[in-house]
């Protein structure tokens, strides 16, 4: 096949259109090479995906926190959260910590 004969087809007469050329050309720098490429938008789009999902995450966070501190008000509370957590206790009172078998970490056998 000669290239006047390959000049010829309907494709080729398509695509060698100078109005085709400069479309391809121009949607071709738009998603690869512009500064608002689809390459970056789309990239954007996930970082502000993960940021929408770690605003989530931290408002569960915060609500936690507020409920908790909500429960801290009570004296009791906080007196057995402070036994509890930091094994705290008055004077002249003695604390046993009591754990049982199914709780402690076994060491690993070598």
């Amino acid at each position: 096949m000669s290239f006047s004969e390959f000049r010829k087809k309907k494709w080729v007469r398509f695509i060698s259109n100078k109005y085709v050329l400069i479309l391809i050309l121009f949607i071709t720098w738009m998603i690869f090479f512009d500064t608002n490429s689809y390459l970056i938008h789309s990239e954007l789009d996930n970082d502000i995906n993960a940021l929408e999902e770690n605003a989530e995450f931290y408002q569960k966070e915060i609500n936690q926190d507020k409920s908790f501190i909500k429960k801290m008000e009570d004296s009791n509370e906080m007196e057995k959260f402070a036994r509890e957590k930091y094994y705290l206790k008055k004077e002249n009172e003695d604390i046993y910590i009591i754990e049982h078998e199914d709780s402690i970490k076994k060491e690993e056998k070598r």
